[in-house]
């Protein structure tokens, strides 16, 4: 597996590169786009050095291709879906949940359990994410703040905020992350419109 997992980060530069080059994009205008700086970006797309998920979500978001296609990730699961897990090497899998490229996608994050003593490792990058707890129990460390969060909660923040996900000593965690553009929002309808009867029953 962990033979896998390096093949697949090593092809990881070159397809970087390819993609870049078909936009017509330089390292510059790249990481304006990203936030991520030049530098660590020339060294990544020569494979001198391994992609975070961090770094990965701006990136497919500005290519305009998903987070598995990016990877390139082995198909698994029901081949009418064709979602390819990708797998870290801390344990944690990333399952994306969206095909389209562009707007915003969704992904199922399953982390092993964790410490409670873990020193996060925050990271910033564009755009703007919303995280639903489905089991377990998740730490959110957004800027100052160190959150826990139960089945059924949810944040929402701005990804420029230094931040980091982890599961806590009491298990493993699962959520959904929904990771869209700067400046996308998730529209909410808390109740139905009412029909023509309803409004005239208002009127009256």
């Amino acid at each position: 597996m962990d033979e896998a997992i390096d093949r697949t980060l090593d092809a990881v530069g070159p397809r970087l590169k390819r993609l870049r080059l078909h936009r017509d994009v330089t390292l510059a205008d790249l990481a304006a786009e990203t936030g991520i700086s030049i530098s660590t970006l020339s060294r990544l797309e020569a494979g001198l050095r391994r992609p975070t998920l961090e770094q990965l979500l701006p990136l497919a978001r500005a290519h305009g291709v998903t987070l598995d296609e990016l990877v390139d990730a082995p198909p698994t699961g029901d081949p009418r879906v064709n979602l390819r897990p990708i797998s870290r090497g801390d344990g944690a899998v990333i399952l994306p949940l969206t095909r389209r490229p562009g707007g915003i996608q969704a992904y199922k994050f399953v982390l092993p359990a964790g410490s409670d003593d873990a020193e996060p490792d925050l990271r910033s990058h564009e755009g703007y994410d919303w995280a639903y707890v489905l089991n377990g129990t998740l730490r959110l460390v957004l800027g100052e703040h160190d959150l826990i969060l139960k089945p059924g909660e949810a944040a929402e923040f701005d990804t420029r905020t230094p931040h980091w996900f982890g599961a806590t000593s009491a298990g493993p965690v699962e959520f959904l992350s929904l990771i869209g553009r700067q400046g996308e929002r998730t529209h909410i309808r808390a109740a139905p419109r009412p029909g023509p009867a309803e409004l005239g029953d208002l009127k009256s």
